[in-house]
C-alpha cells in the first residue's frame, strides 16, 4: 500500500490488486476503498481519505505462521462481507448479486468497486477461502474450482495454446497424464514425458523444443518422488517455459512451490485442505496475470464450487485446523516409516522423510514436513499383501488421502486392476505395494494394528 500511495501513475485496477493481495496475505482490520488518486480508510465509524504521498500503518499478518494464517487469512474485514460481525464466515448461497443503480454497475465493471455478479464467476464465501489459500501459498490470487481435475484441465487449457508443448513426468497423476496425452494431443498440443530420475532429459527437451509448460506432481503418488522445484524452475525459465506443480500430497503447510520458483501451484483440495473426506474441490494459485487466464476458461467450463458444500464452510472450518491435522499426520507418517523400514516383513519403504530415500535431500531443501502418506512393499505376493490389507482394523480400504481417518489401498488392485504387468511396471507398481494415508488417530493404535496385520500375511 505505501508503494501505491507514493506512485504517480497507479491506476484504480492496480489499487484493487494491491488491496486484494493485502487481504489475502495479511487481512486488514479496517475497510478500504479506492479511487484513482486516493485511498479511503473507514474504521469504526470514522473516515479518512489518504492521498498519494500519505503513509498508512495498520496491523498486518505478513509474518504470521501457517498455524495463524489458516485461522485468520481471508477472514475479518476485507473479505467482501464486511457488513457482518460474525466470527464464522457467513455462507452466501445466492447465485445472483444486484446493483444499486447503473453507476454502481459501471463502477463494478471498471474495477472501481469490488463486488460479485453471478455465482459462476465468483462468490463472497468462496472468496474468503481463496484468500486464505493465497496467503498460505504466498500467491497473488487463487481460484477455487469444483474438483482438482477441473483445476488441472482449466490450467492446461488456459496456459497451453494449440501448437504448444507440455513436458510432464511419467509419475504425474494418471488422469492428468491421460488428458495431456490424449485430449491435448487432439488439440495440436505436443507432449513429452520424462523420468524424474533423469533431469538431463528435461534439459534436452528444453534445448531442442519450444516448451510452453512443465507440469509435475511433487511428491508423486504413490511412490513419493520429489521434483527439485528450484532446479526445474531455473531450467524452464531460461527457455521461457512456465512451471506448474501439483502439490496435493504435500499441502500448503509442508511445501510452497511459488516461493521455490514455480509459476503455478494447484491442489486437489479434497485431500489435506478439506481433510474430512466429504468435499470434492480443487484450487490453482499464482500471479494475477496467469490466474486471470485460468479464470476465463473456468467461466466456460463451469467448474464453480458451491459455497454450501459441507466441509468448505461448515463449522469448524476445515482450513482452520489444517495445520494441526497435517502436523499430526507428518509425525505419525515419519514414525511409521521408520518403524516399517526396520521390520523384517517389509522390503522397501517409500517416504521422502527417510534418510534412505533417494529423494530425501530434495525434500529437505523444499519441504517443512513430508506428509501423511507412506508407501511400502510387503515381503509377499499379491495375495499375501491382500491378506495384510484385509487384516487391518482401523484404516478404511479406500482411495483418496489427507483426511482425519486413515485409508489404505493396494494400488495393483485399487488403481491398476486388469492392467498387464508391463503396464504396471511402467508406473513402478508392484503387486506387493501398499499405500497408507495416515489420519489423526493415535500413533500407537495404528502401529499396533499394522504389526498385528503383518503377522497374518
Amino acid at each position: 500500500l505505501p508503494r501505491f500511495l507514493h506512485s504517480r501513475s497507479s491506476s484504480t485496477a492496480s489499487c484493487n490488486r494491491l488491496i486484494l493481495q493485502s487481504t489475502s496475505a495479511s487481512p486488514p482490520r479496517s475497510r478500504l476503498s479506492c479511487s484513482k488518486n486516493s485511498l479511503t480508510l473507514l474504521n469504526q465509524g470514522s473516515t479518512k481519505t489518504l492521498q498519494q504521498g500519505d503513509s498508512l500503518t495498520r496491523p498486518v499478518h505478513g509474518h504470521a505462521s501457517d498455524n495463524t494464517l489458516v485461522v485468520h487469512a481471508g477472514e475479518k474485514i476485507g473479505n467482501g462481507m464486511a457488513g457482518t460481525d460474525s466470527i464464522a464466515t457467513p455462507v452466501v448461497s445466492g447465485t445472483t448479486h444486484w446493483f444499486k443503480n447503473s453507476d454502481d454497475l459501471i463502477a463494478f465493471k471498471e474495477g472501481r468497486r469490488q463486488s460479485f455478479e453471478y455465482g459462476r464467476y465468483g462468490n463472497p464465501t468462496v472468496k474468503v477461502l481463496e484468500d486464505k489459500i493465497s496467503a498460505l501459498e504466498r500467491a497473488e490470487v487463487t481460484l477455487v474450482t469444483s474438483s482438482g481435475m477441473n483445476a488441472i484441465v482449466g490450467t492446461l487449457l488456459a496456459l497451453v495454446p494449440p501448437g504448444g508443448h507440455v513436458v510432464t513426468t511419467t509419475d504425474c497423476y494418471s488422469e492428468a497424464r491421460v488428458f495431456i496425452r490424449d485430449r491435448l494431443g487432439k488439440m495440436g498440443i505436443k507432449s513429452t514425458f520424462i523420468d524424474l530420475e533423469d533431469m538431463e532429459s528435461l534439459k534436452h527437451v528444453l534445448d531442442y523444443n519450444s516448451v510452453t509448460l512443465f507440469y509435475a506432481d511433487s511428491p508423486t503418488n504413490p511412490l513419493l518422488k520429489c521434483v527439485d522445484i528450484r532446479l526445474v524452475a531455473e531450467l524452464c525459465h531460461r527457455k521461457r517455459a512456465l512451471v506448474c506443480i501439483d502439490s496435493t500430497l504435500a499441502s500448503p503447510i509442508n511445501q510452497k512451490p511459488l516461493t521455490l520458483g514455480a509459476d503455478i501451484v494447484l491442489h486437489s483440495a479434497t485431500k489435506y485442505m478439506a481433510g474430512h473426506h466429504d468435499v470434492i474441490a480443487g484450487c490453482v494459485s499464482g500471479s494475477e496475470v496467469l490466474i486471470s487466464k485460468v479464470h476465463a476458461w473456468h467461466h466456460d467450463l463451469g467448474g464453480a464450487i458451491s459455497p454450501v458444500k459441507r466441509g468448505i464452510h461448515d463449522h469448524p472450518e476445515p482450513q482452520d485446523t489444517m495445520a494441526l491435522r497435517v502436523e499430526a499426520q507428518n509425525r505419525t507418517a515419519l514414525l511409521m516409516a521408520r518403524m516399517l523400514e526396520r521390520h523384517p516383513l517389509i522390503e522397501r519403504v517409500h517416504y521422502p522423510g527417510l534418510e534412505s530415500s533417494p529423494w530425501h535431500h530434495v525434500a529437505m531443501s523444499q519441504m517443512t514436513g513430508y506428509g501423511g502418506v507412506v508407501s511400502f512393499e510387503v515381503k509377499s505376493d499379491l495375495q499375501g499383501t491382500m491378506r495384510f490389507i484385509d487384516a487391518l482394523e482401523f484404516p478404511f480400504i479406500a482411495t483418496s488421502l489427507g483426511g482425519c481417518e486413515s485409508l489404505v489401498q493396494q494400488p495393483a488392485v485399487m488403481s491398476f486392476w486388469g492392467q498387464s504387468d508391463q503396464e504396471k511396471a511402467k508406473s513402478g507398481i508392484k503387486d506387493n505395494l501398499v499405500r497408507f494415508s495416515f489420519g489423526i488417530e493415535k500413533f500407537e493404535d495404528l502401529r499396533d494394528d499394522i504389526l498385528q496385520a503383518l503377522g497374518k500375511i
